[in-house]
């Protein structure tokens, strides 16, 4: 991509017309002085002469930037003052010879002249080369950018992978037991539960963040699921209004938490458990659920919530809380 790219012809033509100013400045200065000395009828020769060595200028450090940050922009420093040098000598000389044969003697063409060519040389080389390291900066900035969004993608991949396993584990737990109870009806419910779940989590593999209503969809189905394997001992209360299901978190946010619950807690006709789900007024989504710890620990390694945690500190830079009084068990999502 070229950088003229970034900046329009109309920008690159006000800047050499504004530049042309200031290297004519001399010329400006004098020009009522050396009107003084002239006779009325060379007034208007002296105003050619002095619009086109204006316009020479204009001409000259338009050309001189757009060579500089197109043709030449990769070359070093060295390079670049030679080849802008070498274009900016050409150019004086031209100027000399024309203007020795249209003004008819050499008259304006001293040191006041070298100067200002000089400048000219000076200042788009350095504006080139400017331009040259700001465009290098960028691309490394963008690459870097680029390379951070693609490992963050191939972390989020891979705590999302690492969640379907351990789903899957569970949901053949509970459909074997289901089988061992000959439960054909709710076998099949959970069968077809457990199939719009999966296609959830699979084409869930490509997204980041979704819509709250997409995973208070899917926690709907799997809240089926939860309620045929426990026979109406866990229920869920989702009170979610339609106006901020548009608010997003990260994919598979609900799953791990309610898996969690189901893990570490004891759930049968003494100790019903009662899910609630619900926004707070900060928008952030609680899941909160009583405690009826088991007698024995659960075997697992916290990897669910983990990985939770670390996807909401990847995709949306916030951190999820979670309460513990040993009654209530409650999580706050932030949601973006």
């Amino acid at each position: 991509m070229k950088i003229l790219d970034n900046y329009s012809a109309f920008k690159l033509c006000l800047i050499s017309f504004v530049s042309a100013v200031f290297i004519v400045y001399p010329d400006i200065a004098c020009l009522p002085w050396e009107l003084s000395f002239l006779d009325e009828s060379k007034h208007a020769t002296h105003w050619t002469f002095f619009f086109i060595r204006y316009f020479f200028f204009v001409g000259l450090i338009w050309g001189l930037l757009i060579y500089n940050l197109n043709k030449i922009k990769n070359l070093c420093f060295q390079q670049r003052a030679w080849r802008t040098f070498a274009i900016t000598a050409v150019a004086y000389g031209l100027f000399v010879v024309f203007m020795c044969v249209w003004h008819g003697k050499a008259c304006g063409f001293g040191s006041i002249l070298l100067f200002q060519f000089f400048v000219v040389f000076i200042v788009c080389t350095f504006v080139g080369h400017v331009f040259m390291l700001y465009h290098v900066q960028r691309k490394k900035e963008q690459e870097i950018e680029q390379l951070k969004i693609e490992n963050l993608q191939s972390r989020c991949d891979a705590l999302a992978n690492q969640i379907n396993p351990h789903f899957f584990f569970n949901s053949l737990n509970s459909l074997t037991a289901l089988v061992r109870k000959k439960e054909d009806e709710n076998t099949l419910a959970f069968v077809n539960k457990l199939s719009d779940v999966f296609r959830y989590i699979l084409q869930s593999d490509k997204k980041g963040l979704v819509p709250l209503a997409d995973e208070l969809e899917f926690a709907q189905s799997f809240r089926y699921m939860m309620e045929v394997r426990f026979a109406n001992k866990l229920v869920f209360n989702i009170d979610v209004s339609p106006e901020k299901q548009n608010l997003k978190l990260p994919v598979l946010s609900i799953l791990p938490l309610i898996d969690n619950i189901v893990i570490h807690n004891t759930i049968d006709s003494e100790h019903k458990m009662e899910v609630s789900i619900y926004l707070n007024q900060d928008d952030e989504l609680v899941i909160t659920n009583p405690i009826y710890p088991k007698l024995s620990p659960s075997e697992t390694n916290g990897t669910g919530l983990k990985n939770l945690e670390n996807r909401f500190a990847l995709l949306m830079n916030k951190q999820i809380r979670i309460e513990d009084d040993g009654n209530t068990y409650t999580v706050y999502l932030p949601l973006k």
